[in-house]
Formats: C-alpha cells, structure tokens, sequence
C-alpha cells in the first residue's frame, strides 16, 4: 500500500483536495484494519491455549503492562537498525514518575504489542534525525524518554535533539503522501529501509487513537522534538474509537473544496535572494 502510494504521487503529482481525500480515506481503512486485526488476534489467543505464550496476559491485552519494559525493548530493536545503517546509535535516558505511588513501576491495562509499533517508530525517526544531525560530532546527545501516570492519563515524552522541523510541517508529518527520507528502494537482497515510506507516523497516530489516546509533535526548530503520546490510565475509558460509514462519509469525497474564508500564508517560506534574481 505504501509502495503504490509513492507510486501515485510520482505519476500523478498531488494536490490538496486529492491528499486529503486520501488522507480521511487511508486513516479510516487502517482503523478498521487495526480493528480486524485485533478482534482476530485476541479471538485466537483466548480459544486456542497452545497460542497464549504469556500466561498474565488476557489475549493480546496486559492488565498490567511494564511501560517501561516496553520501551526498553522497542528502544533496543530500533538501536539494532539504526546501528546497521550509521554504525552508532544514541543512548536511552529513561525516567518515570508515578502520581499514585511514587516506588511503584508503572503498569497499565493496554496492547503491548500496539504501544510497542508506536513506541518503535518513534525511536526510530529520533535516532535517525540525532545521528544525522551530528554526524560531524564525536559523541551523540542522548535520546530522553519521561514516563508519567496520573489520574486519568498515562503520557510518554520523547525528546531528541536531531535539529527539529518548521512548525509548518507538523500536519505534513503525518501525512501518507509524505516523507522526509529519500524513496527506499524495495528489492529482496536488500535490508528492510530505515524510512522512506511515510507510513510510521500515521499509523503510530492511529494505534494511539485507537484506544482514544492520541501522538502530538512539538519541534524546536534547530534543536530537537519532542513527541508526547497520551494514553487512558483507566481501561474503563479505553473504548475503541472506530470509523462510521454512511452518508456524511460519503459527502466527504463528492464535496467541492471551498475557498478559505482566513487569510491563507504562503506554503515555503519567502527566499528574497531568489526573487531578486527572478525579476
């Protein structure tokens, strides 16, 4: 799907109507898929014993999810690859801060296998911009993760300093048509890309929201991001969140786009240099 995607942006070009069409469709469909995908999953784990290699869990489902432990693991996999394409990696500082028990580590009733994908993706995009923003450097600044449960919300804040982006680009971020890595090349002797695609942040955002959390990213441009993901610490307030299809849907791809009734700025920033020469 990624692939035919790039596919179509190269042959078609886009334009904003088309994107975000492509958008609203792209984030119902893998709704619904993670959805399917789940239903099956803790359907086969439940009826089929031989299946259910951790004991404590219920299906896919921990009632008493290690966050932490999660994080270490995806932080590992994530070091590996980036390990295999810079040859180094930045280190993992981890914090946690618990409101309702301050010696004890936080546990949660979640997927772990959907935080993980999340939590994965993200250690991937934050080595891959550190490494890349100071590849002139002998030592690489750490990548910091702060974990806090409180009453009603669990929050995960991972802070790099790979330079950031524009604050302009942050919708662009999680867009399918878009990528700030070049085109991976899909063949079977190759090792599988460390971006390129365009797909981490979208569907990262969708397994968040899946269970009414939700992934924000806040740059500072020149120095680092910093990406927060909330999760519900009641599993009484984790209900799925699924697409709905009827006939607003459907208004959704036949209406025409109408004119901004705001201002509207400019999508580049001004190059004055540029400008001169054009006149």
């Amino acid at each position: 799907m990624a692939q035919g995607v790039i596919e179509y942006k190269e042959m078609f070009g886009q334009d904003q109507v088309t994107s975000q069409n492509i958008q609203y469709f792209l984030d119902r469909f893998y709704m619904s898929r993670i959805s399917i995908r789940m239903l099956i999953n803790q359907h086969t784990l439940i009826f089929d014993p031989s299946s259910q290699l951790v004991p404590s869990t219920i299906g896919c489902i921990d009632p008493n999810c290690r966050v932490t432990e999660v994080i270490q693991d995806a932080y590992e996999c994530a070091r590996m690859l980036c390990e295999q394409y810079y040859l180094c990696s930045p280190e993992l500082e981890l914090k946690e801060l618990n409101v309702n028990g301050e010696s004890e580590p936080i546990r949660v009733s979640y997927v772990p296998s959907h935080l993980y994908h999340v939590l994965f993706e993200l250690f991937k995009n934050a080595m891959r911009a550190t490494v890349e923003n100071h590849e002139s450097s002998s030592t690489l600044p750490p990548i910091g993760v702060m974990v806090a449960l409180g009453g009603e919300d669990l929050s995960i804040k991972m802070s790099d300093q790979g330079g950031g982006v524009p604050a302009r680009k942050i919708e662009q971020l999680f867009s399918y048509m878009y990528s700030t890595a070049p085109r991976p090349e899909i063949t079977t002797h190759h090792r599988t890309p460390l971006a390129g695609f365009g797909y981490g942040l979208p569907l990262s955002r969708l397994y968040v929201r899946y269970f009414q959390g939700d992934l924000q990213l806040y740059p500072l441009e020149g120095f680092g991001t910093d990406a927060v993901i909330h999760l519900k610490a009641l599993s009484t307030d984790s209900v799925e969140k699924l697409p709905v299809f009827n006939q607003t849907a459907l208004r959704h791809y036949t209406s025409s786009h109408e004119a901004d009734d705001w201002s509207v700025p400019r999508k580049e920033p001004l190059d004055l240099a540029r400008d001169r020469v054009a006149k």
